[in-house]
């Protein structure tokens, strides 16, 4: 579904990703682990577009997408969910999740079955469609974001630290949605510094330092690593 090949990115003279491989198969859930600043928010930014890579190679599907504009990789499948929601919060959230959906505004027909999915997922925004998106919970606002990405509907989705911020019991419900949304056949790459958490639910993780990947494994040699443990996990 993805595969990154030896990506540089660059913020002026700062070199924010450096040699950046990686593949993820179809119907993977995978997490990326880091510590703020570590260069996942910038992968991410690279992968959908919105950072132009100073080199190397991004393939979606087996297609070349490097340097590819945002809206054509949301027409192919990739769709970001930001790092703290960036919702129009006096919008309502009916607009907010329409214009998840905008690249396929001409399939009117496509975007109220997409709709109608969304809301069976969060049957709380049913009941506050209408209402600005600003005035729901953060748990809310979040479940608002999550319904905002999959309206592009998203062969592979870029979720960047969905827990943030939140309640343990919303942060529980929100990985339950992000393994649902998996288990229906959307591949997955997920930041987020709630490692454990984000773990119990992966096939596999990559470690990014200092914008390297400098460690990766499956689920449970990530969970009995004593550095990953020691580092994200704590105990």
């Amino acid at each position: 579904m993805l595969t990154l090949e030896n990506v540089d990115a660059r913020y002026d003279s700062f070199k924010a990703l450096d040699g950046v491989s990686m593949e993820i198969a179809a119907g993977e859930l995978v997490v990326l682990l880091g510590a703020n600043g570590a260069g996942k928010t910038t992968l991410f930014n690279t992968i959908s577009g919105l950072l132009k890579p100073a080199a190397g190679h991004i393939r979606v599907d087996g297609r070349e997408v490097t340097g590819a504009r945002p809206s054509a990789l949301v027409q192919a499948g990739v769709v970001q969910c930001p790092e703290g929601r960036k919702l129009f919060p006096d919008m309502s959230v009916a607009k907010n999740l329409m214009l998840g959906g905008y690249v396929h505004r001409r399939d009117r027909a496509g975007m109220k079955r997409t709709l109608e999915h969304v809301l069976a997922m969060f049957p709380i925004l049913e009941e506050k469609k209408d209402e600005a998106a600003g005035s729901l919970s953060g748990g809310q606002q979040q479940m608002v974001s999550l319904g905002r990405a999959l309206m592009g509907r998203p062969k592979l989705l870029l979720l960047d630290e969905p827990s943030l911020g939140l309640a343990p019991l919303v942060v529980k419900q929100v990985f339950a949605t992000v393994s649902e949304i998996n288990r229906e056949g959307t591949t997955v790459l997920l930041a987020e510094q709630n490692a454990f958490a984000a773990l119990k639910i992966a096939t596999r993780a990559y470690v990014i330092e200092n914008g390297r990947l400098v460690m990766s494994g499956d689920r449970d040699e990530m969970l009995g690593n004593e550095a990953v443990r020691r580092a994200y996990i704590g105990a």
